[in-house]
């Protein structure tokens, strides 16, 4: 599948994301949405299930999730009804924990950690469900790299088209949103990769598109 990104991206610059949504599915090929469970992530959820309500909805779940976020992504896989499919790390959390540990962000371990627990998962995940169009939850105000980022990207043209619906939303948006559907929030949220809210944990700006 190939996309006039430009053409795209003129379209869809200021447009709802609920519409935007509604312009990746109708691409017509095969469309998933990504999901950590973590803040506001149910914002895209029910926007893309609004628009197709068996989406198929990709969890990396590197095993070292609080409690709270576990028991966040229970609720909302039942309130929204959605169509998951978990993916996680060969190894499991206690197993790497005895071998390595969490390195520190500046440890060279750090890297292979990442790999380990979001990259390989991650890869995995999109070879086995073959996705055309992929939903992203990233916007703008989150971080210096997401900044520039265009909603919808395409590397080449037998690559995945990455769509990011809520690019130009801000967190008062999002909250909005939650509020006015009756949407719950999960903020306790934990990712091992990432350590700070604003830094880039690897997964967009090594998968692009």
């Amino acid at each position: 599948m190939k996309v006039d990104v430009n053409a795209a991206n003129a379209e869809l610059a200021g447009q709802h994301p609920q519409s935007i949504v509604e312009w990746a599915a109708g691409l017509g090929g095969k469309t998933i949405v990504t999901t950590n469970f973590g803040p506001n992530e149910a914002v895209l959820l029910h926007l893309a299930t609004r628009v197709q309500p068996d989406m198929p909805v990709v969890w990396v779940d590197s095993g070292y999730a609080t409690r709270y976020t576990y028991l966040f992504a229970e609720k909302l896989i039942d309130q929204l009804g959605l169509n998951i499919h978990v993916y996680n790390p060969i190894a499991s959390a206690a197993r790497r924990d005895a071998v390595m540990g969490i390195p520190d962000v500046d440890d060279p371990q750090h890297e292979e950690f990442t790999r380990q627990v979001k990259l390989e998962p991650f890869t995995r995940a999109m070879a086995d469900m073959a996705p055309d169009v992929w939903l992203t939850a990233v916007r703008r105000d989150q971080t210096e790299f997401r900044r520039n980022m265009e909603i919808v990207t395409q590397d080449s043209a037998d690559s995945v088209v990455k769509v990011a619906p809520v690019l130009e939303w801000t967190e008062f948006d999002m909250h909005a949103y939650l509020e006015q559907h009756g949407l719950p929030n999960e903020t306790r949220y934990y990712d091992p990769t990432k350590v700070h809210g604003n830094r880039e944990c690897g997964l967009h700006n090594r998968f692009s598109a």
